[in-house]
């Protein structure tokens, strides 16, 4: 079955009109269907919030709809939050302790933006331990994308991230390692992903701490890795929830920043994501705001829509696949009824396997 809507999370509405299929409390209350309760800690800056909301909440609801899904935001103290986020954190999201109390079945981790050369330097670090530390003991499986992957990995196996000479970001190809591991089940060998961060974990750091990369990329590195139990932490490097316009909307606010005085040089293009007609539309538009600029006349307005018509999406099914793989075996680890049982290998190469 679909997402529940069980609050007034304008997001609900927003995917309904998108087209997604999302119950009323009341309608899902009236059905005997099981239900799946996940938790989304959302770290993301002010102008990413919502947008992030809408993208996890999206892909759980774009799952095989094995279950009725209770979605719940929720976000953590030190994470520096202007008025206006603030209120919709204050009106729509849940608290940490609530949750806690009525127990979650999974939880996925945003990333978040930084600005310590260290991670457990960052005002919200101890406040994320505190989460996780939470979550290892109380749901099946945990779900990281970029930036919280950094910070997991860290956490549990001491990994340092290494500083890129630049920023990654754009549309990479990548394959699949471990195709046999059930999170890779019905994903082509071959497929997009987008990355987008200036640091980077490799797969040598990763499988010397015991950990099984599934899925990399020669340009871009890593993109899925599984902790040594192959199911209990589930580690992006890259970003499975993006929208086709995500990465549009990053280089906008690049380009702002540029203008603004906050970047020294204008930002490259994201690699791979631009078409030809799309960098000229970009080009000209740099132009003529520095043109603007020296004449001391207002910038044109960034051309947002016209290059939205000029990017393609070509890793969201693969990234809903592989969510609903993973909603498919958090649904079978914490089955009331279930037959089989979860038995992690000895062998951290070995996948999970749920057997009888």
């Amino acid at each position: 079955m679909p997402l529940v809507a069980h609050n007034k999370l304008p997001t609900f509405e927003r995917l309904r009109n998108l087209g997604h299929e999302v119950l009323t409390l009341d309608r899902a209350e009236h059905q005997d269907i099981r239900e799946l309760h996940i938790g989304l800690l959302n770290m993301m800056p002010d102008t990413a919030l919502a947008a992030t909301e809408r993208q996890f909440i999206g892909l759980v609801g774009d799952s095989n709809q094995i279950a009725q899904f209770y979605v719940y935001p929720f976000s953590i103290r030190k994470l520096d939050r202007g008025a206006e986020a603030r209120n919709h954190i204050s009106q729509y999201y849940f608290d940490f302790a609530e949750l806690t109390a009525h127990g979650l079945d999974a939880l996925i981790i945003s990333g978040a933006n930084v600005a310590n050369p260290s991670l457990d330097q960052e005002p919200f670090w101890d406040a994320l331990i505190e989460v996780v530390r939470w979550a290892e003991n109380n749901v099946a499986s945990i779900l990281c994308s970029c930036l919280a992957t950094h910070a997991l990995v860290k956490h549990h196996y001491g990994i340092e991230r290494q500083l890129l000479p630049q920023k990654r970001w754009g549309v990479y190809s990548h394959r699949i390692s471990r195709p046999e591991h059930p999170l890779m089940r019905g994903i082509n060998t071959r497929f997009d992903a987008p990355h987008s961060r200036f640091n980077e974990i490799s797969r040598s750091q990763l499988e010397e701490a015991g950990l099984t990369v599934l899925i990399e990329s020669q340009e871009a590195g890593v993109h899925l890795a599984v902790s040594p139990d192959q199911l209990h932490m589930v580690y992006f490097q890259g970003h499975p929830e993006y929208n086709s316009n995500s990465l549009l909307k990053e280089y906008k606010r690049e380009v702002n920043r540029y203008f603004d005085g906050d970047l020294e040089a204008v930002p490259h293009y994201p690699e791979h994501y631009f078409s030809d007609e799309a960098i000229e539309v970009a080009t000209r538009h740099i132009e003529e705001a520095l043109k603007a600029d020296a004449n001391g006349e207002a910038r044109p307005e960034f051309p947002e829509k016209d290059l939205e018509s000029l990017v393609d999406n070509t890793w969201g099914d693969t990234g809903r696949a592989i969510v609903n793989n993973w909603l498919g075996l958090v649904y079978q680890f914490t089955s009331p009824d279930r037959k089989a049982q979860f038995m992690p290998g000895t062998d951290p190469h070995d996948p999970l396997q749920l057997r009888t």
